[in-house]
């Protein structure tokens, strides 16, 4: 039905908790409707065409009768509420059991094989926000010269260092070996946070993340594309987010704004294929951070930048807006929320919007792209005949 499908993931832009959410101590979260409420309303005019009041109660989001999109929400099956458990979900390959976590830091044999590799013991492992663990170590850091390790209930291994100790490129090298290190430990990234600045004040973290992924344990859709010679473009963190597997192009973002820049100009490159898109700065600078304000601002610059998009697709492109997990700035702490996921779907060629309901998995999304380009899927039921 359509030549080029864009898939764009909103970080952490959760509507809800899903049922199992007391599993996490999460019932409470909601990232959307709680930002809303937080700033008195949002305007958010493009979404709230597409069907985005429909789909939970937003304040300043009103619901449509008939729309330009179509509209639902995805309930997610795997255990966790990670970024790449979430991606892999979306492209068809949900988890069976959960990466493991260290939270309360990890134990002596590996730090003593991180110890190898860095040739000198960590400072912090500890469960930390990435800009506290920095303002508590980082001068020591600078003094001694080694390494931040930390952490987060997700199953993360992180490493702050900054610029003048440690230069990004060799830090990249560094994570990638402790990546394969970590490989029989079922820890799912390490993330490189490289941060400057002069004193516990000063310190910021650089645009300069990366984060290594282990592989997807099947073959997720980007692959099945990239074997059917159909092209598959990632902007953002959607190739560290799947290794690498089954991407062909890449481009990496310091902002969503470059992001949203990046996503029209592909889109004027490539006349065919999936266009996956993710937009970090929602959960990284805003969820994690409890900033609400700062979320609802930049939610209202997306929509804003979506004009920009829409006038580029014909009747032959499909766009996708959904999300990978919540993180609601609002409920305390600073780690990922379980939530249910937007769907928002939009084609020029649509005369009218319509509800696709409440969606029993992420990897629906996975299913209707590749029943789209007509490559074989074994998770997920695809809603593409619902679309018209």
């Amino acid at each position: 039905m359509f030549k080029r499908v864009v898939l764009i993931v909103l970080d952490g832009v959760g509507v809800g908790a899903l049922p199992d959410a007391d599993t996490y101590d999460d019932q409470c979260a909601a990232t959307l409707p709680h930002v809303a409420e937080y700033v008195g309303g949002l305007k958010l005019p493009i979404l709230e065409r597409m069907g985005l009041g429909n789909i939970a109660p937003i304040a300043g989001v009103s619901p449509v009768g008939s729309g330009i999109g179509c509209y639902g929400k995805l309930a997610e099956v795997s255990p966790g509420k990670d970024s790449v458990t979430g991606h892999w979900e979306l492209a068809g390959v949900p988890l069976q059991e959960p990466f493991a976590t260290y939270t309360h830091g990890f134990p002596a044999d590996i730090i003593d094989k991180f110890v190898v590799l860095a040739g000198s013991y960590p400072l912090g492992n500890i469960a930390a926000s990435g800009t506290d663990i920095i303002r508590q170590f980082g001068e020591e850091h600078l003094r001694t010269r080694r390494l931040i390790v930390y952490t987060s209930v997700d199953s993360v291994f992180q490493i702050a260092a900054h610029e003048d100790v440690l230069a990004p490129d060799d830090l990249y090298k560094l994570c990638q070996q402790t990546q394969q290190m970590l490989a029989s430990y079922r820890i799912c990234r390490v993330i490189a946070r490289p941060f400057a600045g002069q004193a516990a004040e000063t310190f910021y973290r650089t645009a300069g993340r990366h984060d290594f992924s282990c592989k997807p344990p099947d073959l997720t859709m980007l692959d099945k594309l990239s074997m059917a010679g159909i092209g598959v473009y990632g902007i953002g963190k959607i190739f560290d987010l799947f290794a690498g597997q089954g991407v062909q192009r890449s481009w990496a973002t310091g902002s969503n704004q470059q992001g949203m820049h990046l996503t029209v100009d592909v889109v004027t490159q490539f006349d065919t294929g999936l266009i996956f898109v993710n937009l970090v700065d929602f959960d990284m600078l805003y969820g994690h951070r409890g900033d609400a304000e700062g979320f609802a601002q930049e939610l209202m610059a997306f929509d804003g930048w979506l004009p920009d998009l829409i006038k580029k697709l014909s009747a032959d492109d499909l766009l996708l807006i959904t999300a990978d997990h919540g993180c609601d700035p609002t409920v305390g702490g600073s780690d990922h929320t379980r939530e249910y996921v937007p769907l928002l779907v939009y084609s020029p060629k649509f005369r009218a919007g319509s509800d696709l309901g409440i969606r029993s998995s992420f990897a629906d999304v996975g299913a209707t792209i590749s029943d789209n380009f007509g490559v074989s899927y074994s998770c997920g039921e695809s809603f593409l005949s619902h679309l018209s």
